[in-house]
């Protein structure tokens, strides 16, 4: 045996462990290469029947309480569509420009129905005029929520906060961000099981089977999953609705099983522009603000995780710490226009369309842009959009259950780049996981019990300031795992790489990314994400658009991070196009 004290060489047989990629692989489409037209048109229809479940169910369970009827719920689901549509082209132009739908939350939905809940909207004895203060009411408390996400995202704050996340603490926020939305899944479907159970049923074996049987259309199948299920299913339930399968059930049944219950087809009018302060003059409260401002920062907590799932399924490589500020930002103007049209709710991050993205493998962002113009064009056209809105709430719950589950997989897969043989890596995500499971537990669970959380004061405002954010999973997870990260041995050497912050670090500025030079193109497999700026460097053209941007571009090849944004802020309309080109 040779001398030297050298490792051994592994034996031929002994199995490796699989590469990291940096960018996830097998994506049909990515950002910038969109599919032909007709493919595009069924996959952005197919992103408006995902988002239209949270849209209608939100408004569903908030406007009642606000004393409106079912007119009341058809022009709320309308305004809230409208504003969706609006806020997801705005995020895919200006925004990160991932292909992320931005539509209601959940987030804001306890401090709503705490506005709802406010003594000074009890002595009003018309339950439309009541509605309409509250919506007033929650209109300002929006409007004044909206400067935190301004503010965070324009000022570049909330870029030196991701400037220390790393694949290890981004593991927890991206997958509760998913899994933590297991309340939504079965037992939605559970409520009216002959339904709910066989979407289920079809979407798993449709989306995952067929297409290996049949090998030719096998793409049908895995990318209009949702088409055809739900259309099956949805006649399956109405021809159970018209044969009288439910009509001697209880009233909860019918509500959840029947398609000719959600009472918005009669109630919608046939053409309808949502328009600003359509409920009146916004009124503002300083404790709702704040309450407001506090489910604001949730969902920017909650969002940045679903950003960093839709970038991932996108088949895009990791979201620079600017970009992912720059999206908060424009998040911040969405929920400035929820609160100036009066959805009722504030804007997030649809985690069930980035779920979507890893159903089809199809990233593109001009198919969700399309989704956005069907989100527009059906809130206008109040009946036609009010048909495909009276989808009953099991086939929802159904579509959550995958869709959750494959962002929160999205998540997990970060750990490709940890060691999971390090101790401290062990704690970090077993704990914070396990926290976010738990504490969330604990306030969900005293809140359903005694009807109001464990902090319980004469100011509701302040109860809503402290029970809000330890109600939400992601963000006690995500929060635990960033604080434990870049808390315990940070200095050491070889923690960077446990927690596999070097694999980001290229990818933090344009001017380290070693995809811009053109030696690195050499042997490499280019995914569309790499070409455009690469593109316009070989045409020669990246001075020139410089240029037009006030800005110089130094050593031919490299551009600095600085000018950069200044580039991408000032002529993104050129470069929006050279996109569509290069695609």
């Amino acid at each position: 045996m040779a001398g030297g004290g050298g490792a051994p060489a592994p034996k031929i047989d002994e199995p490796q462990p699989h590469p990291p990629k940096d960018q996830l692989p097998n994506v049909s489409y990515c950002i910038t290469s969109p599919p032909p037209w007709p493919e595009a048109i069924l996959l952005g229809f197919q992103h408006y029947l995902v988002m239209l479940g949270t849209t209608v169910l939100i408004p569903t369970a908030l406007v009642p309480q606000m004393g409106g009827g079912n007119e009341e719920k058809a022009k709320v689901i309308q305004t809230l569509l409208f504003v969706a549509g609006i806020n997801t082209l705005l995020q895919t132009l200006f925004g990160t420009r991932l292909p992320a739908v931005i539509g209601g939350s959940y987030t804001y939905v306890a401090t709503t129905i705490s506005i709802i809940l406010a003594g000074r909207f009890s002595d009003e004895p018309d339950p439309i005029e009541k509605f309409k203060r509250i919506m007033r009411a929650t209109q300002g408390a929006l409007i004044v929520a909206s400067t935190l996400q301004i503010v965070l995202g324009f000022s570049g704050l909330w870029r030196n906060v991701a400037r220390f996340l790393s694949p290890l603490s981004a593991v927890p926020l991206v997958s509760l961000v998913g899994f933590g939305l297991y309340e939504l899944g079965f037992p939605g479907v559970a409520k009216c099981i002959e339904i709910g159970l066989p979407e289920l049923i079809l979407l798993v074996f449709v989306s995952q089977f067929v297409p290996h049987v049949l090998h030719g259309g096998k793409h049908v199948f895995e990318r209009f999953t949702v088409l055809f299920t739900v259309a099956i299913v949805w006649l399956y339930a109405y021809l159970l609705t018209v044969g009288g399968a439910y009509n001697h059930a209880a009233p909860k049944t019918q509500a959840t099983c029947r398609t000719d219950r959600a009472g918005l087809i009669e109630s919608a009018p046939w053409i309808r522009v949502p328009y600003p302060f359509q409920w009146g003059a916004p009124t503002f409260d300083a404790g709702e603000a704040f309450a407001m401002m506090m489910a604001s920062f949730v969902a920017l907590v909650e969002s940045s995780g679903a950003f960093i799932a839709v970038y991932r399924y996108a088949s895009a490589t990791p979201l620079p710490p600017s970009i992912l500020s720059r999206g908060i930002g424009w998040q911040g103007v969405a929920i400035l226009l929820s609160g100036l049209f009066g959805t009722g709710n504030g804007s997030s991050v649809s985690v069930e369309n980035a779920g979507l993205l890893a159903l089809t493998r199809v990233g593109s962002r001009r198919v969700v842009q399309i989704s956005a113009g069907f989100m527009i064009f059906f809130s206008i056209l109040g009946k036609f959009g009010a048909v495909f809105a009276s989808i009953p709430p099991s086939i929802v719950a159904a579509l959550y259950c995958l869709f959750f589950a494959y962002v929160g997989s999205g998540g997990l897969s970060f750990l490709q780049f940890c060691n999971l043989n390090s101790f401290r890596t062990i704690f970090v995500l077993g704990f914070s996981i396990f926290i976010g499971l738990s504490v969330s537990q604990y306030f969900n669970e005293y809140t359903a019990i005694n009807g109001y959380g464990p902090v319980h004061t004469k100011a509701r405002w302040f109860n809503d300031i402290i029970n809000v954010p330890f109600q939400s999973k992601a963000f006690v997870a995500g929060c635990m795992a960033y604080f434990l990260d870049n808390t315990i041995h940070k200095k050491d050497g070889a923690i960077r790489k446990d927690r596999g912050k070097h694999w980001w670090d290229k990818y933090r500025s344009f001017k380290t990314d070693t995809r811009t030079e053109p030696e690195s193109l050499k042997g490499r497999n280019l995914t569309c994400s790499d070409m455009s700026w690469i593109l316009l460097q070989r045409w020669g053209l990246a001075s020139h658009l410089a240029a037009l941007a006030g800005v110089r571009v130094s050593n031919h090849n490299k551009l600095d991070s600085r000018v950069l944004i200044t580039f991408r802020s000032i002529s993104v309309t050129l470069n929006y196009v050279v996109a569509y080109v290069v695609a």
